[in-house]
């Protein structure tokens, strides 16, 4: 009955409404991907010495660079002067929850399109929405992450605007009384100095449908597979001032989320979704510029991006006599640019009233002390353990508190062993791997045991520096996941270490090699390395 009401909420598309309806792009489905799942074979792969992967690296950077027109920092120079960027941004983060906000459908991601809809779902008449527990929980554990005042008495509001993944026709949200209000994250800067982006406020509401607009030439699909589900608006004052600042404060309440386990952070899926209130003013200044808010931005690049171009726009569109237009915008990641969705409502267009069906929400401070007790140790703080127990570096402390697993990963690694050796080595050789490959940390094939076993080999002198990187790649290039001391063993990696027949092989050398020591003598000592490269290739 419900596949049967999905496709009955089919809209006819019309011109004029193409654009507004891009909005929740992430989610796509189409019968072949349903139907189908592709696995490829693993492949041989040739293993890239350590130089030639710095080099790789270091010659994408550098085009990515010169390709790249980013504004590095918060101001824009442009032909009358100098303009400071201001953004604010509103973070949409789907609650992991099994169930929705106000019903008991499953919220599992990519099932059959209008298979997870509950009768509430869909705004059936007669239907009443009942709270979630969890939910709310879950909301005040983010609220406490960030520092933020969990409020013991809030409410729902109605938000009201029509589209067709909407069946209510109206959102259920919390516009006048948060659950949470204030709050902060710290962000470091490479200059090892810190800043503070100040939190307004997380609210709780529902999220909407999807709209399906490649299935059809002329009508779009709905599917309300996503309608209901709790989501958790995150919202920013405006202190973040650069494209870059931006994504680094993103990436940072994203993994905060994922450690306290409140949402998976996946934008790909649609998990995680940005909004970004973007304006500029003169440098020096303190008066507010018109904002423009650009809707549904899924990922991190396209974050940085439409930020970037919708400031620099209007920065000329004002410097040539123009006025900014208060308005919604969309980020088209092909063009790389921002377009006019809509002209910006007010609050009396969504005509707020309180939510009729749900009484207000009242929290007992047993139940805020019971969630606080329970967070786990969050980022900051292991931040600041790493840098006071372990006398790491602020860049490693940063890497190591703020990559899901990292942490942990090097809590098993360094038991009994050098904290900065392991912590370069994780930073640098075992991340380096990662993102060549795109993989996440619960996928390297060198477990943290067994990158302290190799460590082990290393500072024993049983294997050499080049055989620890050369094993490293191996690895990963393989996926071999035997311990290190076993592909040694195999390979005949094991170093040399008895002085007495070292210095009998050199001694052999040296009397197979007349000629060699007949130039060493005669001034030409470059001629060394030959032999040192004979000793080598024979241990």
């Amino acid at each position: 009955k419900m596949q049967a009401l999905g496709r009955a909420f089919v809209a006819r598309r019309h011109p004029s409404r193409l654009q507004p309806r891009r909005r929740n792009a992430p989610r796509q489905y189409s019968s072949e991907t349903l139907a189908t799942s592709t696995k490829t074979s693993p492949q041989t792969v040739n293993i890239p010495t350590t130089s030639s992967r710095k080099e790789k690296r270091r010659q994408e950077a550098q085009a990515a660079l010169q390709n790249s027109a980013l504004t590095k920092g918060p101001f824009i120079k442009g032909k009358t002067g100098e303009w400071e960027i201001v953004v604010g941004l509103e973070i949409h983060a789907q609650i992991q929850a099994h169930t929705k906000l106000f019903s008991d459908a499953p919220t599992s991601y990519g099932k059959t399109p209008n298979s997870q809809v509950a009768l509430v779902d869909a705004a059936l008449p007669g239907t009443l929405p009942v709270i979630n527990q969890f939910c709310i929980e879950q909301a005040m554990k983010t609220g406490l992450a960030i520092r933020g005042k969990i409020n013991t008495w809030s409410a729902f509001d109605r938000k009201h605007y029509f589209y067709c993944d909407m069946p209510t026709g109206y959102q259920i949200t919390q516009y006048y009384t948060p659950i949470v209000s204030g709050g902060r994250v710290v962000l470091n800067k490479s200059d090892n100095t810190s800043k503070e982006v100040r939190i307004e406020r997380i609210q709780l509401e529902t999220d909407s449908g999807k709209s399906l607009h490649d299935q059809h030439p002329t009508m779009t699909y709905v599917d309300l597979n996503r309608a209901g589900s709790g989501l958790m608006e995150i919202v920013t004052f405006p202190d973040i001032s650069s494209p870059l600042e931006a994504s680094q404060f993103v990436k940072k309440v994203q993994f905060l989320l994922q450690h306290i386990g409140t949402c998976d952070g996946n934008m790909e899926e649609g998990s995680l979704r940005v909004d970004a209130n973007v304006s500029v003013r003169r440098k020096g200044t303190t008066e507010k510029g018109t904002r423009c808010e650009i809707k549904n931005l899924n990922s991190i690049q396209s974050l940085i991006r439409a930020i970037d171009y919708e400031a620099h726009r209007q920065v000329e569109l004002l410097e040539n006599g123009g006025r900014v237009s208060q308005e919604t915008r969309w980020f088209d990641p092909t063009k790389r640019e921002t377009f006019t969705g809509r002209k910006k409502e007010d609050e009396m267009d969504y005509r707020y009233f309180p939510e009729p069906d749900l009484p207000p929400l009242t929290v007992e401070d047993a139940l805020v002390e019971q969630i606080a007790s329970k967070l786990p140790e969050l980022p900051d703080e292991i931040e600041r353990k790493l840098l006071k127990e372990y006398n790491l570096s602020a860049y490693e402390a940063d890497v190591l508190a703020n990559h899901y697993g990292a942490y942990s990963y090097f809590k098993e690694a360094v038991a009994g062993r050098d904290p900065a050796q392991v912590a370069n080595w994780i930073t640098n050789d075992l991340f380096g791997h990662l993102n060549d490959r795109g993989l996440q940390l619960s996928q390297s094939p060198m477990t943290a045991a067994q990158l302290g076993q190799l460590l082990d080999l290393l500072t024993t002198g049983k294997i050499s520096g080049r055989i620890a990187k050369e094993l490293f790649e191996y690895k990963f290039a393989e996926g071999d996941k035997r311990d290190p001391s076993e592909i040694v063993q195999e390979k005949g990696w094991y170093q040399m270490t008895d002085t007495a027949a070292l210095r009998k092989m050199c001694e052999e050398i040296v009397a197979k090699s007349p000629e060699i020591i007949a130039e060493i003598k005669a001034g030409r000592t470059r001629k060394v390395q030959s032999l040192v490269g004979q000793v080598m290739k024979q241990t």
